[in-house]
């Protein structure tokens, strides 16, 4: 008699797109669901042993629910892991894995689009060249909305990790100086290559968040910080949303405390459409926000889903990698 393969789930496999699961379906023995709601979590872990999420919450009272009791490993298919109850998780002999580094490329030359077109407004241009005004101007060119040059600007990285580095390494190319802000929390000795957060805003340019969401960076972007940031810098946010009170920054771009803001990331994800931070963008036109799209290249995508492979392959093989828990 052949063993039965090992019962893998997918929660949210609408996430990697048109990327294919065939790999997965082909050699274990696969669920798909395209989405999950919180209420469907439960019942979807009953009798696998492999969870794949990506962002579908699995909290305690998910984790201590008898559907769960199979469950071996919970596959997160993303760096952060903020959406598992770990503590719970290591309670009940869940092992949780995730997988770093896989959109590194993807999300640090998506910082650098929005750090260009705060600099350039070239999307806003040829938004203006489709409804017309060119054609109206009395000059070769238009003039409508300001611009600058990145060349001896400082950019402000908050979060060293791969992402941070590589965005560091694309900015320089384009003459940026580089500031690196000391880890938020930490009480060690502030290295020679970092400032103190405060310095660094004070300091920069431009602003670019990169670090992970914890206690001690939920709403590190606030009141008092917009405050030390100069009234000509921009602010970019591709992690997550939480690190930035959005109430305080709507109203320091209304105010003009900030000269703007480009997000890729919010507090709700979908946003409802009352969300402060999609009302706020269809006033203002000093902030940018962009649909959580900055991990997605196609590049990226394979290379998250190939990691989750492997992971769940080492897992089963008794070698488990790139554990959290």
């Amino acid at each position: 008699m052949s063993r039965a393969r090992p019962r893998v789930v997918f929660l949210d496999a609408a996430t990697y797109g048109d990327i294919s699961l065939r790999r997965f379906t082909e050699t274990w023995d696969c669920t798909v669901h395209q989405v999950t709601a919180p209420g469907e979590t439960a019942q979807r872990l009953a009798g696998h042993m492999i969870a794949v999420t990506n962002k579908v919450v699995i909290d305690k009272a998910t984790l201590n629910s008898a559907e769960a009791r199979d469950l071996k490993l919970i596959a997160v298919a993303a760096t952060g892991t903020d959406i598992i109850d770990r503590e719970q998780a290591a309670r009940c002999d869940v092992k949780v894995c995730n997988v770093p580094g896989y959109a590194t490329q993807s999300v640090a030359q998506f910082t650098m689009a929005l750090m260009l077109e705060l600099a350039t407004r070239a999307g806003r241009y040829g938004d203006a060249v489709k409804l017309g005004e060119w054609e109206k101007s009395a000059i070769f060119s238009l003039l409508n909305y300001p611009t600058m040059e990145l060349g001896g600007k400082k950019l402000g990285i908050v979060g060293y990790g791969n992402i941070g580095q590589a965005v560091a390494q694309m900015a320089r190319g384009f003459g940026l100086e580089v500031l690196i802000a000391v880890r938020p929390g930490s009480t060690r000795a502030i290295p020679k290559d970092r400032i103190s957060l405060d310095q660094l805003l004070r300091q920069a340019d431009i602003v670019s968040l990169h670090c992970p969401l914890t206690p001690e960076t939920r709403n590190l972007i606030n009141e008092q910080s917009l405050a030390l940031m100069k009234p000509t810098a921009f602010l970019i946010n591709t992690a997550r949303g939480a690190l930035v009170d959005e109430a305080a920054l709507i109203e320091a771009l209304r105010q003009k405390r900030i000269a703007a803001a480009a997000l890729d990331v919010i507090s709700k994800e979908p946003p409802p459409g009352d969300h402060p931070i999609i009302r706020a963008v269809k006033e203002l036109d000093n902030l940018i926000v962009t649909p959580h799209t900055a991990w997605s290249a196609r590049e990226a995508r394979e290379r998250l889903l190939h990691e989750v492979e492997e992971n769940i392959a080492a897992f089963l093989q008794g070698q488990p990698r790139n554990l959290v828990t």
